[in-house]
């Protein structure tokens, strides 16, 4: 006589599908707080080299002209500097001629919200 053993299905428990959905969803809550975290070091690297671009800027109309410039429109006309006006917000604050001015640079969403000392 011939004996035929059958195959049980393997059925999954419910543990088991809430490992998996609980693996997936710390994964994907991993990743989207590392994309997070380099999106923000990204703004805070642009606001920086903007910074730096408007104050060499200003050093260098300095060096040729010998004074510093009167405005910020000033050296987008005369120096080349390209700033984001949707994104940036500068204040260019320079009361004298032969003073290096006050250069603030501030993210626009910092603007609308409320800056921190309002």
């Amino acid at each position: 006589m011939i004996h035929v053993e059958r195959k049980q299905k393997q059925t999954r428990s419910l543990f088991s599908y809430l490992i998996s959905v609980l693996l997936i969803g710390g994964f994907l809550y991993l990743f989207l707080i590392g994309t997070q975290g380099i999106a923000s070091k990204t703004k805070t690297e642009q606001l920086s080299v903007l910074d730096q671009a408007i104050r060499r800027a200003t050093i260098q109309c300095y060096a040729i002209e010998g004074r510093y410039p009167p405005s910020v429109e000033y050296l987008e006309e005369h120096y080349g500097l390209s700033i984001d006006r949707e994104k940036y917000h500068v204040f260019y604050d320079g009361w004298a001629s032969n003073i290096m001015p006050d250069i603030t640079v501030f993210p626009a969403s910092d603007i609308e919200e409320g800056l921190p000392w309002q």
